[in-house]
């Protein structure tokens, strides 16, 4: 699971890829989950950094999900035509 900050903003974007991006590296599993539910403050970064992980997962042939978006940030998706990225997992 990767786990997101309850702060993700422009400033926390590029340690927040990293760190996730570690993450997801030491998986193994075949889906990669980003859990959401910390996440109080953001702003569009916190969108670039989950396509940044759905584009990591899906280079280590892995799917891609999202629990607990925000309803905020998945309207940001939504406005941005980039939500159908971020979908919840199909056995959620």
């Amino acid at each position: 699971m990767l786990v997101l900050p309850a702060e993700l903003t422009h400033a926390q974007a590029t340690a927040c890829c990293g760190m996730l991006a570690q993450a997801l590296r030491s998986d193994p599993g075949p889906q990669a989950v980003a859990d959401a539910s910390a996440l109080r403050s953001f702003d569009s970064s916190a969108l670039a950094v989950l396509l940044e992980c759905r584009r990591e997962a899906l280079a280590r042939g892995k799917t891609f999900a999202v629990v607990h978006l925000h309803p905020r940030l998945r309207a940001l998706a939504t406005l941005y035509g980039v939500a159908e990225l971020l979908p919840e997992p199909a056995s959620a």
